[in-house]
């Protein structure tokens, strides 16, 4: 698809299921909109996840506008490929003007309302902008990383593939969110030798009292909690993931039974001198914090069950498994283990230099109120917490679309041919 013209009433920006249901709710509404992707539709799905990817979340809780889950097993949790084709689907029913390929290079607001968009393909020009492109753009990478021996291969979560891809040897994975937690279990089931540096993030049980924990927390209302009903925005943007899994129809993800069967776990990294990893002294403050939230959650359901009558089978609290030896050694000699692959599983950082508008807080993040910024015309979706839990995974990308849709809607402005000239 190419430019029909060079100004649009709207233009979104990313093509993943964010701006795609945004196109689909544009179209409904019959406001002439384009779509442009700097690569292709789903890209993260399709080229930053690793082969045995599957959701942690079960399969209802996927629903685009118009488009839920549609396969027979609602319970059960996606993997890539299939994840892919449902969003394929989509992406079929109602053909977006689409074009892919295409780099966005500044997004600039026009002191006459609107804004120009530079792309690789010349200007273009829109009354209203929406930014559907994450803020998952640079993988944080500590500086002492550099000082690792150039022997060993370092990628970060979203180039990991397979075991295979690695070269012989012993694995570092570091950071334990969900992709530093999964990304180890895939080493370890496949056999390889895997060091686990392990941070702050909680952990959750995949079932509990006769069901999925997430079915529980949803019918609790937790996932419909308003950002500005928790501490703050900021801090809740901070806090990891709880790990846990949908591998093989889902299970706990349990560190220290990885360690009863023969994973090395160490507390968070702090760096990295003369071929000598050094790990800070929280290994065990680090697992008995995950495993008191998740007790915490626990006891959360046992509460809304009482109070609710409900009819559900009894679980013996969780009893540890493992506990970290004394005197665990905090330095860890790379060559003499055998180090070949580091993986670095600490989170991404954003990157919206390349859009000028006053719409940023002092760090350079969007400031908004459920996407809606003090720019007019200028919105983001798909961020983590926009609006809910669900704001930044497909849970409530169509809740979140839809209420954007209104908005661009009611502020549709007039064309303005006097800007329009310079670049036509």
């Amino acid at each position: 698809m190419t430019f029909a013209k060079r100004h649009y009433p709207v233009i979104v920006v990313g093509g993943g299921q964010a701006g795609l249901s945004t196109s689909y709710l544009l179209r409904q509404r019959n406001i002439d909109h384009l779509v442009l992707e700097k690569e292709q539709a789903f890209h993260a799905w399709k080229e930053q996840r690793w082969d045995s990817f599957c959701l942690v979340t079960p399969n209802w809780q996927c629903r685009l506008p118009d488009h839920p889950y549609d396969g027979d097993d609602p319970h059960g949790f996606m993997v890539k490929e299939d994840i892919v084709a449902w969003m394929e689907r989509f992406r079929a029913a109602f053909d977006p003007p689409l074009i892919e390929g295409i780099t966005v290079r500044a997004v600039r607001a026009l002191p006459v309302g609107g804004y120009r968009l530079d792309t690789d393909r010349g200007p273009l020009t829109a009354d209203q902008v929406v930014m559907a492109v994450s803020s998952y753009h640079r993988p944080k990478i500590p500086g002492y990383a550099r000082r690792l021996p150039a022997r060993i291969k370092q990628v970060d979560a979203s180039a990991y593939r397979n075991p295979e891809a690695l070269p012989e040897g012993a694995v570092l994975v570091v950071g334990t969110g969900q992709s530093g937690c999964q990304i180890a279990e895939d080493l370890h089931l496949a056999g390889r030798r895997v060091h686990l540096a392990v941070g702050p993030a909680p952990r959750v049980s995949r079932f509990y009292r006769g069901r999925d924990v997430v079915d529980w927390l949803d019918d609790m209302g937790h996932y419909r909690i308003p950002v500005q009903d928790h501490l703050t925005e900021e801090q809740v943007r901070a806090k990891a993931n709880h790990y846990v899994t949908g591998r093989d129809g889902g299970r706990d993800i349990d560190l220290r039974r990885f360690a009863l069967e023969g994973m090395r776990l160490h507390g968070r990294l702090e760096t990295v001198e003369a071929g000598q990893a050094r790990f800070g002294d929280d290994l065990g403050k680090n697992l008995d914090q995950a495993d008191a939230t998740n007790a915490r959650i626990k006891n959360s359901i046992d509460d809304y069950i009482a109070r609710q009558g409900i009819d559900a089978p009894t679980e013996p609290p969780y009893e540890p498994v493992w506990e970290p030896p004394r005197g665990l050694d905090r330095e860890l000699d790379l060559e003499a283990e055998g180090i070949a692959a580091v993986i670095w599983c600490i989170g991404y950082a954003p990157d919206f230099s390349w859009i000028e508008a006053p719409a940023f807080d002092a760090t350079g993040y969007p400031k908004h109120r459920r996407g809606v910024t003090a720019s007019p015309g200028l919105y983001f979706l798909g961020l983590p917490w926009l609006h809910t839990w669900g704001s930044g995974r497909i849970y409530a990308i169509a809740e979140d679309a839809e209420y954007l849709a209104n908005r661009i809607e009611a502020a549709r402005l007039p064309l303005r041919e006097q800007y329009l000239a310079g670049i036509a």
